[in-house]
């Protein structure tokens, strides 16, 4: 086995995604058949300056090198073979958010992060101007704040782009994008699979009274979709990102693309009708759209699959951050007990201990707010919870409550898609943190959607690996084949998963919950007014 996968790496038979997460930038090397062979990793955290969340470049080049070099010593140490070339490379990143460059390349402001929230009164702007949501962490509102602003930068943009973007650019020399994130960047045209010519001669319009000097699409990069060449890597680009000078120069790329995108791919989430759910510290729901939304919904973000479909998008800032800290507690209460339970028995435990709860969570309520969450309209973080005198307080319905909780705002959204919208949904895979307990959370996010949910093992390989199936994707795609179908066919064949469908006891208790949870709200809002 291990002399195959040499051969396959020195033939350059293989596949490299590396992805920016919030906290982790990751590297996965894959076979032609989209089969893991080495990995990497470096931990890196955003800092907080002049009110800015952000990640400085010599962060951005010292993690991806740090994180290239991990997967070569992987290789070396597996395959006892030096890695100089590779089939493809891809990069994804964490989403949107603002890099701005002037003419000579070099960047006018630190990289302001999707966490930052200080563009919402230019998105709320935007949202009116395009009749189109506009979310504050999309770059365009980042862009439309900070001439809002006043800030001297603005004058001697020549480029903006997001932070995969970037890498890709200084890699391969060029300024392009893959349309999920460009649809986070700018509202795109589904049809054109261009940025959309109306709101461009909007936007436009609205900053040339400003006197801003450039048109908004004379910076943006190039759209690019899933399956399209999109720069080769160069010879400055290969000792940026290995030093060493093993790497040669001349491998290909596909489209840059965000981890919504990439989310997507590795779970098998791009056809129309399905979907997936990423729970982990926040929780997001993305679902593959027939056709157009009624209305604007503020609570519905609208990008799009690295195809070009719309998608449509619920993300909650909060889902587990909570519950952490009641297992926490009930770990201190173990020690005080004498007993010595590792974190994921804890978690197992408590868990399957809510499936012994009343399928309402017996009166029981809880809001897992340690941030913000913009869908339910609470300003700032406070986890609470609440019961009556008659509620029927156990431990069982205190951590159903807790879990029906952490998808809770989540629940709201899907709700204006699903029954508001009339949005048809085949299946939904989930994957994170809330799914490690075998079926306890599978089964209440089934109860949530009143929609079968599916658990793969392959989803804990994350968004590293989907940015490396869109990288194979571009070299071994059959001629006409679809990103759907090389999915299909080419990594989710055979794959092992399970399959939950909504137990209807399950949903009639969820939905108890949620008219508890909606009419419980102004509670929690008080207290960001009362709780300092």
């Amino acid at each position: 086995m291990a002399d195959n996968v040499k051969k396959l790496i020195q033939s350059g038979k293989t596949a490299l995604g590396i992805e920016f997460g919030s906290t982790r930038i990751k590297a996965i090397l894959v076979d032609e058949n989209n089969n893991p062979i080495a990995s990497g990793a470096h931990d890196w955290e955003n800092r907080y300056e002049n009110g800015i969340w952000t990640y400085s470049l010599e962060d951005i080049w010292t993690g991806v090198r740090h994180c290239y070099q991990e997967m070569a010593v992987d290789v070396k140490n597996k395959y006892g073979v030096t890695l100089t070339t590779i089939g493809a490379i891809g990069f994804s990143a964490m989403m949107h958010g603002y890099m701005v460059f002037d003419g000579k390349g070099e960047q006018l402001v630190p990289f302001r992060t999707w966490r930052n929230n200080n563009a919402a009164p230019a998105a709320e702007k935007l949202t009116e101007l395009f009749n189109y949501h506009i979310p504050a962490r999309w770059s365009v509102a980042h862009l439309y704040q900070a001439i809002l602003n006043g800030e001297e930068h603005v004058k001697n943009i020549a480029f903006q782009t997001t932070l995969e973007g970037y890498v890709h650019w200084k890699l391969t020399g060029r300024k392009v994008i893959g349309i999920g994130e460009a649809s986070g960047m700018f509202p795109v045209d589904i049809k054109t699979k261009k940025y959309n010519p109306a709101m461009l001669k909007k936007f436009d319009a609205l900053i040339a009274e400003m006197g801003v000097p450039f048109k908004i699409e004379d910076i943006l990069p190039e759209i690019l979709v899933a399956g399209e060449e999109a720069g080769r890597l160069t010879e400055e680009g290969a000792k940026l990102l290995d030093p060493s000078g093993n790497l040669c120069a001349g491998i290909p790329f596909c489209p840059p693309e965000g981890d919504a995108g990439t989310g997507m791919v590795a779970t098998n989430s791009v056809r129309k009708r399905t979907g997936n759910v990423s729970a982990g510290t926040s929780v997001f729901a993305m679902i593959v759209l027939e056709k157009e939304l009624s209305k604007v919904h503020p609570e519905i973000d609208l990008v799009t699959t690295p195809v070009g479909d719309l998608v449509g998008m619920v993300h909650c800032n909060n889902c587990t951050s909570d519950i952490n800290g009641w297992v926490d507690v009930f770990g201190e209460f173990a020690k005080l007990c004498g007993l010595d339970m590792s974190k994921s028995e804890l978690y197992n435990k408590l868990y399957f201990e809510s499936e012994n709860g009343d399928k309402d969570c017996g009166g029981l309520l809880a809001y897992n707010y340690v941030s913000n969450e913009h869908i339910t309209k609470v300003d700032e973080g406070r986890p609470m919870f609440v019961r009556t005198s008659e509620s029927r307080f156990n431990l069982a319905n205190l951590f159903r409550a807790h879990l029906f909780a952490a998808l809770g705002v989540l629940k709201v959204g899907c709700d204006i898609l699903l029954k508001e919208e009339n949005v048809k949904l085949d299946s939904i895979t989930g994957h994170g943190g809330l799914f490690k307990t075998p079926h306890v959370g599978q089964s209440y996010l089934a109860a949530a959607i009143n929609a079968p949910v599916t658990v793969m093992k392959t989803a804990g390989e994350g968004g590293a690996w989907g940015i490396a199936i869109l990288a194979n994707y571009v070299i071994t795609k059959e001629k006409g084949e679809t990103l759907e179908e090389y999915l299909d066919h080419k990594v989710f064949a055979g794959q092992e998963g399970v399959t939950l469908a909504p137990d209807p006891d399950d949903v009639a208790g969820f939905e108890a919950f949620a008219k508890r949870y909606v009419k419980g709200l102004p509670i929690v809002r008080q207290a960001v007014k009362d709780m300092d």
